[in-house]
């Protein structure tokens, strides 16, 4: 079955009351109807309330999750799969709703962070607009309309709004478009992690979200192969997970965690010598979860360093507004004057 995925918000709840319910030995299936319905989303019942039925019936969790293809996240099947026969898919369940309860905290303190910048832009374009609609109603407002490249009225009104709001809705269009297709989204992403600020705030998250899930991946006892493929998928970043392939290669060659990973060219170097000291002493995805935290607040650092970079360019263009505007009104006005001075002649 095809569709939107439940909500983040939605589906850490359902997980932190499906680990709370298994703990306490409720049945799975009452377990999947209860916290289903106390997903406060519609789609989130339905969808829980479907695998409950087919649970009922003798299939397992993992496969009701996967008839509902998109509706889950692959990591949430996959860890789901390999738990539920072992015992630990109660704890499992807990560190998927802490995992989906970052992503929904940051997602919030990224909009708070943005709002009043967004808000200034708007307000800088509704400015503009509105001049030119003005335009339109003045006596000899032909004439000042020079101004706004000949836009006046409220079809000038309307063209400039058009042109810059159809301008950026294009290019986040095109980075949806890029996004859906693996191998433009990893040109993309790969691209983007060059960019300054840009690019370390989604290494942070990718390095932050590597080390949460190839822990929990390795708590399953999943093969390392399989293990790798859904650590990288988890990353959400198209240019890690097109190298997931030649670490998997590089490790089944003989190669160590530490060089295949450094190979990739993603990694920085204390994250590698970290991974290093837990090959060493065979510790590896419990180191990589002890420091799963720093690694975490350097991506919220890098989060906020980010929204502080786009309000500067937000301001930025607000300010080029009104300089340029001003620029174009004071050769406007010097215009006017030296046709006045040679009609005096």
């Amino acid at each position: 079955m095809l569709g939107s995925q439940i909500r983040k918000q939605a589906l850490a709840v359902v997980c932190r009351n499906l680990a709370t319910m298994l703990y306490s030995g409720v049945p799975v299936v009452r377990a999947l109807e209860v916290a289903g319905r106390k997903g406060g989303d519609s789609l989130c019942r339905d969808v829980f309330t479907d695998i409950a039925d087919q649970v009922r019936a003798g299939e397992e969790l993992s496969d009701g999750m996967a008839r509902h293809g998109r509706r889950f996240p692959e990591l949430v099947i996959d860890m789901v799969r390999l738990s539920e026969h072992s015992g630990a898919l109660p704890e499992v369940l807990e560190h998927l709703a802490e995992h989906f309860d970052n992503i929904v905290a940051l997602r919030r303190k990224f909009l708070s962070q943005i709002t009043w910048p967004v808000i200034q832009f708007v307000a800088a374009t509704g400015v503009v607009s509105l001049v030119i609609f003005v335009l339109g109603m003045l006596p000899g407002g032909e004439a000042v309309s020079e101004i706004t490249f000949g836009l006046r009225g409220a079809g000038g009104a309307i063209t400039f709004l058009a042109i810059v709001y159809g301008t950026l809705m294009m290019l986040a269009g095109g980075y949806l478009a890029a996004s859906s297709v693996v191998t433009a989204r990893q040109i993309v992403d790969r691209i983007s992690l060059s960019v300054p600020v840009v690019g370390k705030c989604q290494r942070a998250f990718a390095i932050a979200r590597f080390s949460w899930a190839f822990y929990l991946t390795q708590q399953t006892g999943m093969p390392i192969r399989q293990s790798l493929q859904a650590t990288f998928q988890a990353t959400g970043n198209g240019a890690f997970q097109a190298k997931c392939e030649s670490v998997c290669r590089s490790i089944e060659e003989g190669d160590s965690l530490t060089v295949a990973l450094a190979d990739t060219g993603l990694f920085p170097q204390d994250f590698l010598e970290m991974v290093d000291v837990g090959e060493t002493s065979g510790t590896v995805p419990e180191q990589l979860h002890r420091l799963s935290p720093r690694f975490r607040e350097e991506a919220e650092r890098a989060l906020s360093l980010l929204c502080g970079a786009i309000a500067w360019a937000v301001w930025s263009i607000v300010a080029m507004f009104i300089v340029f505007f001003v620029f174009r009104f004071f050769l406007w006005y010097v215009g006017q004057i030296n046709q006045a001075l040679e009609g005096l002649q």
